[in-house]
């Protein structure tokens, strides 16, 4: 049986493996098809502490699983399909996809949010080269150039809002006539004026030789007054929310998004003995720093945890 079990692999994954090596636990961490994660589909990272010159999501992700396997983090390949939790100081089980099953004392979750896509094959082709689903983290390689924002609610407001302080010129494309964004947010953006807002538009296709160059574009999509169009812009920014990989953990208590509830300021969950770090848990930021502070804080709650246990 483990003392602490961490599964996924990303930021937040690989720092609480670090702090829980350091700690004594002997952690095993698990990712699953995609070693480091996300993070790893992102090309350049200029953002993160320790790298002045910048770095790329897979040489980041390589740095924190060297340094976790370093320190004593035993990783393995694994994916969760359900957990058997117990009480509190009882062990619990996951069970994988292949049928092995493993207990231990504690266990971490940092499986990450999916950003949701179109579902264009265009997405795949430009991935790394134009499309992106986070403004904060690649807004920076887009100033004074033009991009465009798809979605219509707060989030893509606040994308865009903040990528019209570095690009020349920002296009929302807004599938309805409305915005879904608070009244606020609403009025930053149309106050901004090198936001543009495409009404009734949905995306069809991106074009470029060398990344994005532009994008294809229909407005009033099956009615009478269907329109063809494309814009030229450097990069398509997707906001049309996120999704929690949750699926395996059903029984850990869900916010209204359906991310991991913990008892703040702790990453405790509702159930004894199991934490939460990262972008599970974190409909707001999604950074890779703040994953990876959260990390730490449940390598930090999980040792207090089993502590408490030998008492």
């Amino acid at each position: 049986m483990l003392k602490c079990m961490i599964i996924g692999s990303g930021p937040a994954g690989y720092t609480a493996a670090i702090y829980a090596s350091r700690s004594g636990l002997a952690p095993v961490l698990y990712e699953g098809p995609l070693s480091g994660g996300q993070l790893t589909t992102t090309s350049d990272i200029e953002n993160f502490p320790g790298y002045p010159d910048g770095t790329t999501g897979a040489q980041l992700m390589e740095d924190l699983r060297r340094q976790a396997e370093r320190l004593g983090t035993e990783i393995r390949t694994g994916v969760v399909t359900r957990v058997e939790y117990g009480g509190a100081g009882e062990p619990h089980r996951v069970i994988f996809d292949d049928g092995q099953e493993q207990e231990t004392l504690s266990l971490i979750i940092a499986t990450g949010a999916s950003a949701k896509y179109l579902g264009l094959d265009d997405e795949k082709k430009y991935a790394g080269m134009g499309v992106s689903a986070c403004a904060v983290c690649d807004g920076f390689f887009y100033r004074k150039r033009v991009v465009a924002v798809v979605g219509g609610g707060d989030t893509a407001c606040e994308e865009a809002h903040y990528l019209s302080k570095l690009a020349r010129k920002v296009y929302l494309v807004v599938r309805r006539n409305v915005l879904r964004a608070s009244q606020a947010m609403q009025q930053k953006v149309k106050e901004q004026e090198n936001i543009e807002i495409l009404w009734e538009t949905q995306v069809q296709g991106l074009f470029g030789d060398n990344g994005v160059e532009g994008a294809h574009l229909v407005r009033g999509k099956g009615t009478d007054h269907e329109e063809l169009f494309d814009v030229a812009i450097d990069g398509l920014f997707l906001a049309i929310g996120h999704h929690p990989n949750t699926e395996a953990f059903r029984g850990v208590e869900l916010d209204e998004q359906g991310y991991i509830r913990v008892q703040h300021p702790t990453t405790a969950t509702n159930i004894p003995g199991v934490f939460a770090a990262g972008d599970v848990a974190d409909p707001l930021y999604r950074q890779a720093i703040s994953a990876a502070g959260s990390g730490c804080h449940a390598a930090l709650d999980a040792e207090r945890y089993l502590s408490g246990l030998k008492g």
